[in-house]
């Protein structure tokens, strides 16, 4: 749901962005996303049936310039793999949110569509303050 919020915040602004998702797990590589998290999205106009999974590498540490984790247990999994020679920023999606700057985003999966939906308006919210602060200092990113 983040890439697809993410796309869809900078683009209101006229922000160019590369953004892609990854996991620091192996398992959902080569899937799309939850069929509720699909849902939730397409009923907030965006379509993210096409995001496939995949895993976190190394020249993801190179090729982009962020990298955003939606909760803590990730954002270790992340700076553990993370080479000395990568250049990406890391930081937690909401960080990018004034009063919630080490905040995780709860993970839905073993709710309900409600739970998918409470989830979409947080990362929502993020991305669209992630947008507006890259704007503002006139970055445009890789994701």
């Amino acid at each position: 749901m983040a890439e697809g919020a993410l796309k869809s915040a900078a683009a209101k602004i006229g922000l160019e962005v590369s953004v892609d998702s990854v996991g620091t797990a192996n398992y959902h590589i080569g899937q799309a996303p939850d069929p509720r998290a699909i849902a939730v999205a397409r009923a907030h106009g965006i379509d993210i049936g096409g995001v496939i999974g995949r895993q976190l590498t190394e020249m993801d540490f190179l090729d982009f310039t962020h990298i955003f984790a939606l909760d803590t247990a990730n954002m270790a999994g992340i700076k553990a793999r993370a080479p000395r020679h990568g250049t990406a920023r890391i930081a937690l999606l909401l960080d990018s949110v004034e009063g919630r700057e080490g905040e995780s985003v709860p993970d839905p999966y073993y709710g309900d569509t409600e739970e998918f939906e409470r989830c979409w308006k947080t990362i929502d919210e993020a991305c669209h303050a992630l947008a507006r602060t890259l704007a503002r200092d006139g970055v445009n990113a890789r994701f």
